[in-house]
């Protein structure tokens, strides 16, 4: 007997692999039918019963799916004792009991048997579950682990029969389909005797009994069915409102959001903060709130929004909350199951325990994404906390709704013991039945205990027309397509019921809760409990340990600085007298100035942090860079060791020392080479502690062109139509395009630009799904799509940093992370340090160490002299390729013409060479040598202008001649520098008079000061920091200095600083050629783990560059290396090496690479050949080599000998060297570039003859455009597809030499081409540059390919032989005949015959002979004397 089964209950359990005697885990039966059918399918009998509830309520969402309402069960229900042992005489008849998913049908019946204490043999019986035995046969693609889903009753009904089901969620009726499907995978064998234990003709008997497929009965298949309307949601809430209403008017109250959230709740919400407070001000709420799902990232900028605009800011937070937040493991079987609450803070202590709660969420319980609290957690932080009841995802409500309104009701105490008066119920009103239920049910705990409750929408947008681009951000974010339909299940995505859930007005809500004015009134009371506070505040520097000498006993009664100053003026006058041979009256008004200066703004502990660990640094053997920014402007900075540039040599200012009365922090930022700032970060955290240094937060935001193609993508726009669009944005924001004005918009774009604008609009007016695609990107344009850390920001804080701003975590930082980004941090009192970590660095510390390695020769940088002439050669030559700053092809053209020849001209170029700037360098290199006059408007200007040639530069150099020319204070000069800094235009016409007048007082003429002034405005677009500039300088002139005196050890270091940027080695590669230094491939006899120098001079590959080879193998093999000798056969490796580390793989890419290339008698073949054993040699190597060293390792034989057996080693296989290129494809695979040689190489006559062109070129199109380019390759990937519309196209990646490059090619070019698309195929191919179809972008377009063999055959018409009338005798004729001869073909032959005499040439055709133009013939007429040739 059969017995198939179906329950409905209360819910889901919380765990489903829970013993049935967990009885707060099981939900509790509500329905329960079966059918009784024998060994061949007959139906016996047939039930259905819904059980009477006792002690337990049907929550609102199982009603929703079974029918079945509390009301409902306790009219026509049965006693649940009397259905279990009806159900119990079925099971006693039954040998399988059967179901869909059978096994929680089982728990929830023996769950029920455990509470009810009635024997059941149900457990033990033996079950077929329809939803295993179907799932090969459905063979639905994507479960986990590479299998099969399970097919949900539906799938497996359609499966079988072509057709679906009504799944009614009715156990009755889905007990017919489940028994139909069941019998049927019987029929059909899916099931078959094995699997039942039957005798072996089981089948045969039951198909032969039910010879066709299995009909539904028809057996009470009608779901249940509500009692009349008086049950119906509309009633409901009629009920609720006419227990709840009274006559009272919300005319005279006010109304504010106490439930919003911002795009910082990513890609969950659309609103922006600014939007959200002008919204609120626009509708004269007095208050409004921020409460954004697990964090709160943009609680700064609220507050900061919301009080520029009279608002009072309400920060709050909706926090993930679970039963134990410290736990992440969790199963399929027992998932986490956490709800939301939230929470509010009446005040500054409120901030910080949200703060709190908000970090811990991050630090202990972030799981799958979500930032997690829980109950122990939020009662250690309430203080100064308001709870609500929350949403739909809230704890209470999801009681209600899913569970039963008995534990719902002991929540809802437990929130309002905790919380008390702090403890309101919310009611929100998006127009959802469940809301309608819930909102009676909390009415009715409200009245009950006392409770009040308040109006509210959970608001996700603005305006309700922002649903769509909300529910397009909500498609993102799960990365599902829009068309999908929105629902729970497979098939079905995740989206918001309706377009309610906006920012909706006063009036709006007034009108929503005209029945309960209370609701709205409640609203104000909360926002009267709530103070405003502001987040700004002042810096927090950590204290700093001075020596005993410096400490003044009157800081600790007052919180004074004076010990510190004394310490920092200590620390400035012993450094001066190190850095100057004299400390001159000019150096110490500087300094004192400096010194005043920071005692007056009171920081003089951020210079000594600073200071302690930029020395650290240096004694760590860090290299920290000379500087960078304006700090380098500051004379204290240089003493004490943060700067290594003497700003008063340079007459750099740090502006921020100009002016006294400007009391903010300064922000000095240090370079340290990139491999030892993570040692000084770990420097700091253990200075400092764990608690006290954290990162910061970056926000990444949809960009134009990224929001393109995210609302593509979820739309469904075809790729390259997104492409098509996103390729039209100007270098603006989508917002500005499409709201800008006109003219406004020229100003920012230049015609091309401008006209890629205006195609957009075009096409944003249209009806087609690129408009909706280009409009709903508009839309969701600037919206916070993920967080990042700071590269290079780290917060010290005096005390734990949770005490001040709310953390986070990041996968990539073993630090915490600030909530707050960069924009913020500071203004929130927090101390930011950039801790920059610069290659350059790098690279000049490792080529100084192989210069020493090689040499003999200590180089230390800060000593390099400034005027070294072999570096300026190199400048003047333009050779600058890896040297910092100065490696672009514009520099190096610039650099050719400019021959500077003194470092203040680098300094000049390296500010010059910008956008704005770059247009006066032809000025500047003409005045240096003199083509143009050198001219200075008022008297005076000399004295700063002289070194850029008259043409200001610098800020510093208008900051100089505003206080000489017109008698500005410093602090004015500061001014001036901010207002052309940040590019204040309104600040600059307010100043302008008083330069003016200043000029006037000193004797200059104002119309000429009216001139300069105008000359400075437009400075302003592009006013450069004169400290940077020479800072960089200095470093790159490091690395110049470097690559001119000992280039190969300067190269190798870039190599190895590159070694991960594969496109940068190839380059660099060819820049080695280009110096005459051999690079030779890696050799495990010669190679280190970076690029080296050997003791010829060569640069050696390093080991690491070798894909599969890791840091830890390469040091066991030159540790085994530099202990017992090179190694001098790959036996030699194997029986030495640590094979654990040196493995399989190791040694596989080691030789591919040519690792082993200089062992005698082997080749690269012989390691990969085949034995007959079945394994490669390699592998017979390896094994020979664990044998050896496990002999060494044996125990000592029985006359006590510890020699161990002699192994002898086994005969190297002969075998075939691997042709050139199959050698070179193999290399390639394993170091990415090509080492030993080229492919292209056997080419290089053809290419060298027949192309104008390179891959590498094609980087400027702009260069190229409108001319027919021919190029060589190899095609290294080609992929065939075919677009929406059925129209096939194609992606060929050809590289040559220099680069690769991926072309398109559509319906004609294509098809056109298709036959020579072949990877690994030598083409030779004709493209032009052009405009696109549409747009103004620049497309390659590819005109021809052919194959590169046939390129001097088929491509080449005629060779013209240039020869001198002197040179031909008749030895000469013979020779030319007989080469003539033995090349004949079809190519035509010209011979232009010269006389140097004179001066005079014939040109003749030769009709009778034709040649065949080969490299062979190229060869033969070099035999001849002084022939020149050249092929047409």
């Amino acid at each position: 007997m059969y017995l198939i089964y179906d329950t409905e209950t209360t819910g889901l359990p919380k765990n489903f692999s829970a013993p049935v005697s967990d009885s707060e885990n099981w939900p509790r039966l509500v329905q329960v039918a079966w059918q009784l059918h024998n060994d061949m399918g007959e139906l016996i009998e047939v039930k259905n019963f819904i059980v009477r509830p006792d002690g337990f309520t049907i929550p609102y969402n199982a009603e929703k799916i079974h029918g079945i309402s509390t009301k409902r069960a306790n009219e026509q229900g049965i006693d649940l004792a009397f259905v279990l042992k009806e159900f119990n005489k079925a099971v006693e008849q039954s040998e399988f009991v059967v179901g869909h998913n059978i096994i929680f049908d089982i728990n929830i019946m023996g769950a029920e048997f455990y509470r009810t204490q009635i024997e059941t043999s149900l457990l033990d019986e033996k079950s077929i579950d329809t939803k295993n035995e179907g799932t090969d046969f459905c063979a639905i693609p994507g479960g986990r682990g590479g299998k099969f889903k399970w097919p949900t009753l539906t799938e497996l009904h359609i499966k079988l029969f072509k057709e679906g089901f009504a799944e009614a969620h009715n156990a009755s009726a889905d007990v017919e389909a489940t028994t139909r499907c069941f019998l049927e995978l019987i029929r059909l064998r899916v099931i078959n005797y094995v699997r039942l234990g039957f005798d072996d003709d089981y089948n045969d008997r039951f198909v032969e009994f039910n010879p066709h497929p299995f009909k539904l009965l028809g057996l009470n298949i009608e779901p249940y069915k509500e009692l009349g309307a008086g049950n119906s949601s509309t009633e409901m809430v009629s009920e609720e409102r006419e227990i709840i209403s009274d006559n009272s008017s919300t005319d005279n109250l006010s109304f504010s959001h106490l439930h919003c959230h911002s795009s910082y709740s990513i890609l969950q919400a659309k609103s922006d903060i600014p939007d959200i407070i002008a919204k609120a001000k626009n509708d004269n709420m007095p208050a409004v709130a921020l409460t954004d799902t697990g964090n709160m990232y943009g609680a700064y900028k609220f507050v900061r929004e919301a009080i520029k605009n009279e608002i009072k800011p309400i920060l709050g937070c909706e926090l993930y909350l679970t039963v134990d937040h410290k736990i992440r493991k969790f199963t399929k079987e027992k998932p986490d199951r956490r709800t939301t609450i939230v929470l509010i803070a009446k005040h500054r202590a409120g901030y910080h325990n949200l703060s709190k709660l908000s970090s811990q969420a991050f630090i202990d319980g972030l799981y799958a994404g979500c930032p997690r609290i829980d109950k122990e957690l939020l009662v250690a932080h309430k203080e100064g906390l308001i709870a609500t009841t929350g949403g739909l995802t809230a704890e209470i409500p999801n009681l209600i709704l899913n569970v039963g309104e008995r534990q719902a009701e002991e929540a809802f105490v437990w929130w309002h013991e905790t919380f008390g008066d702090d403890f309101y119920v919310e009611l929100i009103r998006h127009g959802l039945d469940e809301e309608d239920h819930l909102n009676k049910v909390l009415l009715g705990f409200a009245q009950k205990y006392g409770v009040k409750y308040f109006a509210s929408n959970n608001v996700y947008y603005l305006d309700k027309q922002d649903a769509i681009s909300h529910d397009v951000l909500l498609c993102v974010k799960d990365g599902v397509l829009k068309e999908t339909p929105v629902g729970r299940g497979r098939g079905f995505r995740f989206g918001f019921p309706n377009e309610e859930f906006y920012f909706k007005t006063q009036e709006e809500m007034k009108d929503l809760f005209q029945d309960l004015p209370d609701a709205i009134a409640t609203t104000q009371e909360i926002v009267d409990k709530i103070e405003v506070y502001d987040l700004k505040r002042d810096v927090l520097l950590p204290a700093f340990d001075i020596p005993q000498e410096f400490i003044d006993p009157e800081d600790l009664i007052d919180g004074g600085k004076r010990g510190e100053n004394s310490f920092l003026r200590h620390l400035t006058y012993v450094g001066a007298n190190k850095r100057y041979s004299e400390i001159t009256e000019e150096i110490t008004e500087r300094l004192d100035f400096e010194l005043m200066t920071i005692a007056k703004t009171g920081y003089p502990g951020y210079f000594l942090i600073v200071q302690d660990f930029t020395t650290e640094a240096r004694n760590m053997g860090v290299s920290v860079g000379p500087g960078r920014g304006s700090a380098a402007g500051s004379a204290v900075a240089y003493c004490i060791g943060i700067t290594n540039v003497d700003p008063i040599a340079y007459d750099l200012l740090f502006e921020r020392f100009l002016n006294p009365d400007r009391v903010s922090l300064p922000d000095i930022d240090i370079d340290f080479d990139d491999e030892g700032r993570g040692r000084i970060i770990d420097f700091v955290v253990e200075k400092y502690g764990q608690e006290q240094v954290a990162q910061i937060i970056t926000y990444g935001t949809m960009a134009a062109k990224s929001s393109i193609r995210d609302a593509a993508r979820v739309l469904n726009l075809p790729l390259f139509e997104a492409d098509r669009i996103a390729k039209l944005v100007p270098d603006t924001s989508l917002h500005k395009v499409f709201n800008l004005p006109e003219e406004k918009l020229k100003e920012k774009l230049n015609a091309d630009q401008m006209q890629m604008a205006v195609q957009l609009q075009s096409i944003a007016k249209g009806s087609d799904l690129a408009a909706e695609t280009l409009n709903m990107a508009i839309a969701i344009e600037g919206s916070v799509r993920n967080t990042g850390i700071h590269a290079c920001g780290v917060i010290i804080t005096p005390s734990d940093i949770r005490e001040h701003v709310p953390m986070a975590t990041a996968k990539d930082s073993a630090l915490l992370v600030t909530q707050f980004d960069n924009s913020v941090v500071e203004d929130a009192g927090l101390l930011k340090m950039d801790f920059l970590g610069l290659k350059t660095l790098s690279i000049i510390k490792d080529a100084v160490k192989l210069v020493k390695q090689q040499h003999g020769v200590e180089i230390i940088p800060d000593d390099i002299p400034l005027d070294d002439e072999l570096t300026y050669e190199l400048y003047q030559k333009g050779a600058t390729n890896g040297t910092f700053q100065f490696e672009s092809p514009g520099m190096q053209k610039h650099l050719r013409a400019l021959k500077p020849d003194k470092f203040g001209d680098l300094i000049a170029m390296n500010a010059l060479y910008r956008p704005g700037p770059i247009e006066y360098i032809p000025n500047f290199i003409a005045r240096k040598h003199g083509r143009e006059e050198i001219t200075y408007d008022l008297e005076g200007m000399e004295d700063y202008l002289a070194e850029s040639y008259g043409i200001t530069v610098y800020q510093e150099q208008v900051m100089l001649l505003s206080q000489k020319l017109a008698g500005f204070s410093k602090g004015d000069a500061d001014m001036l520098r901010k207002a052309m800094g940040k590019k204040i235009f309104a600040l600059l016409e307010k100043m302008k008079p008083k330069f003016i007048d200043g000029c006037k007082e000193r004797g200059h003429d104002p119309k000429v000061a009216d001139k300069v002034w105008k000359d400075w405005e437009a400075f302003a677009a592009y006013a450069f920091n004169k400290s940077h500039s020479t800072c960089y300088s200095v470093v790159a002139f490091h690395t110049a200095y470097l690559k001119a005196h000992y280039p190969a050890e300067f190269m190798a270091s870039v190599l190895t600083h590159n070694m991960n940027d594969i496109k940068k080695v190839t380059f660099y590669m060819e820049e080695c050629k280009r110096m005459r230094l051999t690079v030779l491939g890696p050799d495990i006899n010669e190679s280190v783990h970076k690029f080296n120098v050997n003791k010829k001079g060569e640069i050696r590959f390093g080991l690491g560059a070798i894909k599969g080879v890791g840091e830890g193998a390469v040091e066991n093999i030159i540790n085994e290396r530099e202990e017992n000798g090179y190694f001098n056969s790959i036996y030699s490796v194997t029986k030495r090496v640590e094979l654990r580390s040196v493995n399989k793989r190791t040694l596989e890419n080691l030789a591919l690479a040519g690792g082993f290339d200089s062992f005698e008698n082997e080749h690269r073949a012989m390691y990969f050949h085949e034995l007959k054993e079945g394994y490669t040699f390699l592998n017979k190597a390896i094994r020979y080599g664990n044998a050896y060293q496990e002999s060494l390792d044996a125990p000592p034989d029985l006359f006590g000998s510890v020699e161990g057996v002699e192994l002898p080693e086994p005969p190297m296989p002969i075998c075939d060297e691997w042709v050139r290129l199959d050698l070179l494809a193999r290399e390639k695979q394993v170091v990415g570039i090509y080492i030993s040689g080229h492919p292209l190489d056997d080419y290089a006559f053809e290419i060298k003859h027949n192309c104008n062109h390179s891959i590498s070129k094609f980087e400027n199109l702009e260069a190229v455009k409108n001319r027919d380019l021919s190029f060589a390759g190899i095609i290294a990937e080609v992929t065939h597809r075919i677009d929406k519309k059925g129209n096939p196209f194609g992606i060929v990646t050809i590289e040559d030499f220099t680069d690769s490059k991926q072309f398109m090619l559509f319906s004609d070019d294509y098809m056109k081409f298709k036959l020579m698309l072949v990877q690994g195929a030598f083409v030779y191919v004709r493209a032009r540059v052009q405009p696109r179809r549409w747009g103004n972008d620049l497309e390659v377009k590819l005109t021809a390919i052919n194959l590169l063999s046939d390129v001097l055959d088929k491509l080449t018409k005629s060779i013209s032989l240039r020869v001198n009338l002197f040179d031909i005798d008749e030895a000469f004729s013979n020779n030319f005949k007989n080469i003539i001869e033995e090349h004949k073909g079809n190519h035509q032959l010209k011979l232009n015959i010269i006389d140097p005499d004179e001066n005079v040439s014939l040109e003749l055709l030769s009709r009778t002979h034709k040649v065949k133009i080969t490299k062979q013939l190229i060869q033969d007429i070099g035999t001849l004397i002084d022939v020149q040739y050249k092929l047409n």
